[in-house]
Parts: C-alpha cells; sequence; structure tokens
C-alpha cells in the first residue's frame, strides 16, 4: 500500500502498536546494557547505538500504529519521519530526534569505527525519548 506521498506502508492496529511497542522498550533496555561496558569493550558503543536505532525504529512504528493506523514500510527508514511528523502534539520534535538517530545507524551497523561515547549518550537519549513518545501517545489512543 502506498500513501498520498507515494511512500510505502502497511495498515496496523492497536495491537500491533503494543508488538512494537514492547519490542522498542526491550532493545532500549539491552542497548541501556550493553552501554555500560562501552568503556571497557570498544565495540560496546557502536552495539548499543544499534539496539537504540532498532528500539528508535520500532517506537516509532509504535506511535504511528496508534495515531495514524498506518506505519512506514519503504526500505528507507527516514520515510517513516513523514508519518510521525503528522502525530501531534510533538510529533516534529519526535521526527528530528528520529532523523539523528537513523543518521548514526550506518556507523553505528556498518562501520568499522567505533562509535563515540557522546555519539552513544546522544543515541541512548533519542532512542529514550522515542519510546517514551510512543508511549504517550498509545495511552492517548
Amino acid at each position: 500500500m502506498s500513501n498520498a506521498r507515494g511512500q510505502r506502508t502497511a495498515e496496523c492496529t492497536n495491537s500491533d502498536a503494543a508488538t512494537r511497542l514492547k519490542q522498542s522498550r526491550k532493545f532500549l533496555e539491552v542497548a541501556q546494557l550493553v552501554a555500560t561496558e562501552a568503556d571497557t569493550l570498544e565495540t560496546s558503543a557502536s552495539v548499543a547505538a544499534s539496539l537504540a536505532v532498532l528500539a528508535g525504529i520500532a517506537a516509532s512504528d509504535a506511535a504511528c500504529c496508534a495515531a495514524l493506523r498506518m506505519r512506514s514500510r519503504a526500505q528507507d527508514h527516514k520515510a517513516a519521519l513523514h508519518l510521525i511528523r503528522q502525530i501531534e502534539p510533538n510529533g516534529k520534535v519526535i521526527a528530528g530526534k528520529l532523523d539523528r538517530l537513523l543518521d548514526l545507524k550506518d556507523s553505528a551497523q556498518y562501520g568499522v569505527i567505533s562509535l563515540s561515547t557522546a555519539d552513544l549518550k546522544v543515541a541512548l537519549r533519542n532512542a529514550a525519548a522515542i519510546v517514551e513518545f510512543a508511549s504517550e501517545v498509545m495511552r492517548r489512543g
């Protein structure tokens, strides 16, 4: 299915939103756990950031399912930004956080240079904000 802007989307339900929210919370929980090793294991920062990215994507899906009854199914995860911006209040702010999180995706998941501690902290903060936003959207719905 494609929406009015020609982006690939899929219909989803409150049950789908709840599933994606649970997944986002678990990704974030594990990211935070792995991040505690970032000072001692060089690769831990990239692994934790990768998990934070997954948390943000899953939370974005949850929020979009709860508020819009659709989520992005595009190959490029940034296509979800258009959808999440539509959620009021604060969708535009959260879209910015998701955008910054997605900017780290390639470096975290495919890069050969470990992410900095500063980048990891930003990734964890942005992921936590997106998960909290999705939780709020679910509570409203």
